[in-house]
């Protein structure tokens, strides 16, 4: 019944994310934490290259890995249209095994809030840190779900020219204040001179953590000199106000 990143979200996201869209400022936050690094680097995630190709450009040696196929086809196409062909993956990030090891493992902008199972997040640090060279950081960003109010229902409309474009319906149905999730309900809709031509739903489901709960996870895994700082400024400490938090550990 449900997509995971198909042919129309990839789309919405080239048309409103595009190569070198800065989400909040996360190109330049990693860009100056990643600086001196000399070593391989991995986003997971990777998704269309919005975030790779900019760290392509500025001399970082960046592969990538994501579950989507319609993502990394994008992704692989970006690559090429700028004269670049990084090593890109197709991936479960709970379950992967790459044949480099990396300085840094970066995934940026909460995208780590879609793996949906605490035993899912788990697999995917000790990934993380299996992939690590001694001393090669992790870099992940967390969203805290502020904003979410079940039960309501959004709706937007994003032309791609004077006669097609791509209708959004957003229907956030759950939040579980257990099990630390929010539940909601993508409809995208591609219509073209006033006529329905494909649809999509996606099941979208993003996980948070407590703080406290996210460094005691790192820790068990292995990861030392923990960081976490609030709304992309290094070292800001998070208040009961923040929406996001990026985590820095050490293996």
């Amino acid at each position: 019944m449900f997509s995971y990143y198909g042919k129309l979200s990839t789309e919405l996201y080239e048309l409103t994310k595009p190569v070198g869209h800065s989400v909040r400022g996360d190109i330049e936050y990693y860009t100056e934490r990643l600086a001196g690094t000399k070593g391989k680097v991995l986003e997971a995630g990777v998704g269309s290259g919005r975030f790779l190709v900019p760290l392509l450009e500025k001399g970082f040696d960046v592969d990538g890995i994501d579950y989507s196929p319609e993502m990394l086809a994008a992704c692989r196409k970006n690559c090429e249209d700028r004269g670049m062909s990084p090593s890109v993956y197709e991936g479960d990030l709970t379950q992967f095994s790459l044949p480099s090891t990396y300085e840094a493992i970066i995934i940026p902008t909460g995208s780590f809030a879609l793996i949906e199972s605490l035993e899912g997040a788990k697999k995917a640090l000790q990934c993380f840190y299996d992939h690590l060279t001694p001393g090669g950081r992790v870099i992940i960003d967390l969203e805290i779900p502020g904003h979410f109010r079940q039960g309501t229902i959004s709706k937007a409309t994003f032309p791609s020219s004077d006669d097609e474009g791509i209708l959004l319906e957003d229907t956030h149905v759950e939040i579980n204040w257990v099990e630390q999730y929010t539940l909601s309900h993508l409809k995208y809709e591609k219509w073209r001179k006033g006529e329905l031509i494909a649809s999509e739903l996606q099941k979208f489901v993003l996980r948070w953590y407590g703080i406290e709960e996210f460094t005691l996870l790192l820790e068990k895994i292995g990861f030392s000199q923990i960081t976490c700082s609030a709304e992309y400024s290094y070292g800001k400490q998070p208040t009961k106000e923040t929406e996001w938090v990026t985590f820095e550990a050490v293996r």
